[in-house]
């Protein structure tokens, strides 16, 4: 059979093409969504919010006290009261999750807690609690039942900033003299340096850190400035910080913050396409579960994450 005279040409086209593909890819990251659970008792189980497939990542807000003599305390709203034991149903759903491939993180700290450090024996002593109450180790009430958490997220926004580098090296070191993944995760202010996990972020350990690019105007979109001052403190913390993973933190709803909302079509257009020209791009993190079932956010985004 005599060759077409079309054949050859289509060498260089079709080797044009991938190499154009396999530039895009390079550039461009695709990330995930992170939400927050637990604060409000009308935004579903948690085994629903895994199972939307919307989610790479969940965190149960709050261990909201803890440190400095302090007892331990969970707070998940109008979900369950840990103090009756009826927080440890949740074992069946963290498991769902976990099966589904969603990552299931204890959030330490929040907005309106009492916590803080006083030592770095405090931190161990933190660690230890958290290491057999919610992840590896065992103690006989466990909140959350059996079920062995993935990591623990640090949202601190009070009781100031020292030895949170200490908890995040020992609760690393129990991961790792059991066998076992200790996924650490964060979630300062946008205002760079953080000044309340700011020097935790410098010990390298933490896996993903979402920034809150929210109620901080100078560091977040606006409907006027549009992108211009997130993309420039986004560019200080990819530069800035020893992190793989850095998620763009935003409220789910206009009424989930005080300001920072980026509507799905802008945040499509306007500032995803240069986030993740980023090669520490690691997607979009939600606040919270409940105002995002009223907006349907991370459903409008998803695909473009």
């Amino acid at each position: 059979m005599a060759t077409s005279s079309l054949s050859n040409p289509t060498k260089p086209c079709c080797f044009l093409f991938f190499f154009l593909l396999s530039s895009l890819l390079h550039c461009s990251r695709a990330g995930r969504i992170a939400v927050y659970w637990g604060q409000n008792g009308n935004e579903g189980t948690l085994a629903e919010t895994c199972a939307t497939g919307n989610y790479a990542f969940v965190n149960l807000a709050f261990l909201c006290s803890f440190g400095s003599s302090r007892t331990p305390q969970l707070n998940l709203a109008g979900h369950c009261d840990p103090y009756s034991n009826a927080c440890t149903n949740l074992t069946r759903d963290i498991r769902s999750c976990q099966a589904n491939g969603v990552k299931v993180i204890l959030s330490i700290g929040g907005g309106a807690g009492a916590y803080s450090l006083s030592s770095k024996d405090d931190a161990r002593q933190v660690a230890a609690y958290i290491w057999n109450n919610y992840l590896g180790g065992t103690s006989s009430a466990r909140p959350l039942g059996n079920a062995v958490l993935d990591g623990v997220d640090f949202d601190i926004e009070g009781g100031g900033p020292s030895y949170y580098g200490d908890l995040a090296k020992y609760l690393s070191a129990y991961g790792a003299k059991a066998g076992k993944k200790v996924y650490l995760t964060a979630a300062p202010q946008c205002p760079y340096p953080d000044a309340s996990v700011g020097e935790a972020l410098e010990t390298g350990l933490f896996d993903y850190v979402w920034v809150q690019f929210y109620n901080n105007p100078p560091c977040q979109y606006s409907r006027t400035g549009g992108a211009a001052n997130l993309e420039e403190s986004w560019s200080r913390w990819t530069t800035g910080i020893n992190a793989t993973n850095i998620f763009l933190g935003l409220p789910a709803s206009p009424v989930a913050a005080g300001s920072g909302f980026i509507p799905a079509g802008n945040l499509k257009s306007d500032v995803l396409p240069a986030l993740k020209q980023s090669n520490k791009y690691g997607g979009v993190m939600l606040w919270s579960k409940y105002y995002d079932d009223q907006t349907g956010y991370s459903s409008a985004i998803k695909h473009d994450v």
